[in-house]
């Protein structure tokens, strides 16, 4: 009877010794660094076994054995609760770090930036190339729903610069969507802000007039300047005869030059020769375009013509214009 409790002991003993020894192992393993020299993502596909997450990982070098991690697993399940995904692996996280990301579903956030200015097509090609970013039929079935509720059926215009976020593989539709909701609240403000004087007769309007500012606009302090002079030609009956709509209506063949000829060509938006606006909006508008076009400045002026350093020389009458056109235009032709 002794012996058997001798024995018993014994083996309580190298029990409790082969345990401290694993707890030991097993901390070192988790605490020490994955060892990579630059940051790497590392995707979970969906239904993907702890099994084969570990083998990956084994095959990135950053888990040294992988039989240890699946008899971990065993005492601790929660480890491998890992959760699909793209993820960033960095070179000064442990192995504990790298568990506890694959557990959180805290995925990789990618950017992208789109910038005021730039045309619906422009965007539309950014989308197209842009890095795990997913752009499929689906995608071109929101675009076409979208476009079939709007007046211009058209997404020009309607959606609102800014740098978007997202996770690896998420659909296109997803930063459509956000980018036109948001364009939507910005318009709605400033609609219901707008000042009594402007001349829009709805929103839509507004954001016609707030893409002509955008392009004319190379000094961001001037949007509510230039917005002034153009709803004073409004309120006057008087041509637009911005350059921006012209090169917009001329489609693919503008060369970069704009001429004489181009200013004479009837397209519907040529604002040298139609009266008001243009049938839609020529270029994605910023917030604060948006808001100079509902808030213009109060000015008499009635032009202004481009300086070549970004800022503009505005004119009360066509004299001083023609004046200005040719102390700047012959300054820039030298």
């Amino acid at each position: 009877m002794r012996f058997i409790l001798k024995l018993f002991l014994f083996l309580l003993f190298c029990s409790a010794l082969l345990g401290a020894a694993f707890y030991i192992y097993t901390n070192e393993q988790l605490n020490a660094s994955i060892g990579l020299q630059q940051p790497q993502l590392f995707t979970i596909k969906k239904g993907q076994a702890a099994g084969q997450v570990l083998n990956e990982l084994q095959m990135r070098g950053v888990v040294k054995n992988p039989l240890v991690f699946k008899v971990l697993f065993r005492i601790r399940p929660q480890l491998a609760e890992f959760r699909a995904g793209t993820y960033e692996l960095l070179p000064n996280m442990s192995r504990q770090n790298v568990l506890d990301l694959l557990v959180s579903g805290k995925e990789k956030q990618f950017t992208i930036s789109l910038v005021e200015g730039l045309r619906w097509r422009d965007w539309l090609l950014q989308l197209k190339n842009q890095a795990n970013l997913l752009f499929d039929q689906d995608t071109e079935n929101t675009i076409a729903a979208l476009e079939s509720d709007l007046p211009s059926r058209s997404l020009e215009g309607w959606l609102l610069p800014d740098t978007y976020h997202y996770a690896s593989s998420t659909n296109a539709s997803v930063i459509i969507l956000m980018a036109h909701k948001h364009l939507l609240l910005v318009l709605d403000e400033a609609w219901q802000n707008r000042a009594l004087d402007v001349p829009y007769q709805s929103s839509f309007e507004g954001l016609i007039m707030a893409s002509i500012i955008e392009k004319e606009t190379g000094v961001a302090e001037e949007r509510p300047r230039i917005a002034g002079v153009f709803v004073n030609r409004l309120n006057k009956r008087m041509r637009l005869q911005t350059d921006p709509t012209v090169i917009y209506g001329i489609g693919d063949s503008f060369d970069g030059d704009i001429k004489r000829k181009d200013l004479t060509t009837p397209t519907p938006y040529n604002t040298y020769l139609i009266k008001g606006l243009p049938p839609t909006a020529i270029a994605m508008a910023s917030k604060l375009a948006i808001q100079a076009a509902f808030q213009p400045m109060a000015t008499d002026e009635l032009y202004f013509v481009a300086k070549g350093d970004g800022s503009h020389q505005f004119s009360l009458s066509l004299q001083e214009h023609n004046q200005a056109v040719r102390q700047y235009q012959l300054k820039k032709n030298n």
